[in-house]
């Protein structure tokens, strides 16, 4: 069965999750997402047990504090969107403009999920001034009440009691990371967005993070990064540099649903670039119990080069 999840997030990586899952070590003391976005790698991991800890967090604090009602208080969050959701059928329209008005003026994380829920195809996108300015779906009316406190209460246990939340700057999270932890990062990406874009509240210096990067590596902390990628023979941003010393892999993320609606067949491939002390401490962890481990033979495709 898939992990429970309540929160529709256009980019989220729960269809990857699987594979992404498979480059973690057996030792994590805390899985921190700084960029957590719908925490589909922190879900899926602790629905099998790969981390004793969890840290979310996401400079989106909306978002964030979303989260931790979920998790920390499941029969209340289920049971307002249900209100919500059901106060919608007289004019759905309308009651979305009005809970949308409602939440850019409050910032009510409790309002934030029932418009993720409604959104067109949960795209999530801010005008200049970082108010929510999606429309809703014209098809559907959202994850009906049933399903969503099924998926709420199924996240919450799978993480009460183990996680903490924030809604930090990326590099404040990274200065407190340790050894024993691992990091996943799904930052905003360099080849769409740049410093500022629709898709997300606040974009990142891509130079700044590549620092960032470099003093985890001298640091020795583990850690994931899901960046950029190409559609097709379209690459979108550069890839990561050599002196970060990464191992390189491409995953197939599926046929393109912009590239159908303009009748190319087309599959996207997502980059994910793996740390120097996670690749030497998978090694060190396959040698130990006498199986041969080969990085390629979790790759689906060739490393891009």
């Amino acid at each position: 069965m898939s992990p429970p999840h309540p929160i529709q997030y256009q980019g989220s990586k729960r269809n990857l999750a699987p594979i992404i899952l498979r480059y973690l070590p057996k030792d994590i003391d805390y899985l921190i997402e700084p960029f957590a976005g719908s925490a589909a790698i922190s879900i899926a991991a602790a629905e099998h047990q790969l981390a004793k800890n969890y840290w979310i967090n996401d400079l989106n604090k909306p978002l964030s504090e979303l989260l931790q009602l979920i998790v920390e208080s499941p029969n209340d969050i289920a049971s307002f969107y249900e209100q919500i959701w059901n106060a919608q059928h007289h004019n759905s329209f309308e009651h979305y403009y009005k809970v949308r008005e409602d939440f850019n003026h409050t910032k009510d994380p409790r309002l934030f999920l029932y418009l993720l829920a409604r959104c067109v195809k949960g795209s999530v996108r801010y005008n200049s001034e970082g108010l929510f300015n999606q429309s809703p779906d014209k098809r559907r009316c959202g994850t009906r009440p049933k399903t969503m406190r099924t998926n709420i209460f199924g996240v919450s246990s799978l993480l009460k009691g183990k996680v903490k939340f924030s809604s930090d700057d990326y590099k404040d999270v990274l200065a407190k990371s340790q050894k024993t932890d691992l990091i996943y990062m799904d930052p905003p990406y360099q080849g769409v967005c740049g410093d500022k874009d629709c898709r997300y509240l606040s974009g990142i210096d891509h130079n700044d993070f590549l620092t960032a990067l470099e003093e985890l590596n001298s640091r020795g902390i583990r850690y994931i990064v899901s960046y950029d990628g190409r559609r097709g023979d379209k690459t979108f941003g550069a890839t990561l540099p050599a002196f970060l010393d990464l191992t390189h892999i491409e995953l197939d993320a599926g046929r393109s649903s912009q590239a159908t609606l303009l009748g190319r067949d087309e599959i996207t491939h997502e980059s994910l670039y793996l740390s120097r002390n996670l690749i030497e401490k998978l090694s060190k962890k396959s040698t130990e119990s006498n199986r041969h481990f080969r990085i390629q033979q979790l790759m689906l495709l060739e490393p891009h080069t």
